[in-house]
């Protein structure tokens, strides 16, 4: 059985590459490749995929909300996500969203093969290493509020910004900070959202 292969990276020479790898294993048909997000959805639509292999962070959206798109419109087609960037949150958030597999840009293209035909069969491929990291990370102590504010402010932006751009109070926006600060136990918030993006959780 063929099984169709829908290939999302923004980087093109993996996504070249991973074709052709791909292409050399007699049931895997690629049958459209995507550099956004947004791309990868409408190939989705378009083609029809039995699995679509996504980046974790691509342009326009992010691999998970692709998966998330996905599972509403395309439910017979399975979510496998390949990232460089493994954090704890990243893989609870992805299988809360119903990503079949979840595996590091280090797995060959042998086994990212057979990994795309045990999810085309129904069943999850979680890398070990990533998921006893999972664990041992526990689930993030910040509200989404919190984890909203402290991304706003990963970039240095001042108080009175990110306010704006969360449509929040100034005051708001302090005590939301002040918050995540000390839930993270870090001396300040560009520590904080240092640490909290180790974690995937912003």
């Amino acid at each position: 059985m063929t099984v169709r292969v829908l290939l999302a990276d923004d980087e093109h020479l993996i996504r070249g590459a991973l074709a052709a790898l791909l292409s050399l294993e007699d049931d895997l048909v690629i049958v459209a490749e995507a550099a956004t997000g947004p791309e990868a959805l409408a190939m989705a639509m378009a083609h029809r995929p039995d699995v679509a292999v996504l980046d974790l962070q691509m342009p326009g959206t992010d691999g998970v909300n692709v998966a998330t798109s996905l599972r509403v419109e395309l439910p017979d087609c399975q979510a496998l996500i390949v990232t460089s960037h493994g954090r704890p949150g990243h893989l609870k958030r992805a299988l809360a969203a119903g990503v079949r597999g979840f595996v590091p840009k280090t797995v060959s293209a042998q086994r990212l093969a057979e990994i795309i035909r045990t999810v085309h069969a129904g069943n999850r491929y979680v890398d070990p290493e990533l998921a006893a990291d999972a664990i041992a990370a526990g689930d993030s102590p910040l509200t989404s509020r919190e984890a909203e504010v402290l991304e706003l402010a990963a970039d240095g932006a001042p108080v009175a910004e990110i306010a704006e751009r969360a449509a929040l109070s100034q005051g708001t926006v302090r005590n939301y900070l002040s918050s995540a600060v000390s839930k993270l136990g870090a001396e300040n918030r560009h520590a904080a959202v240092r640490l909290a993006r180790e974690r995937g959780w912003v």
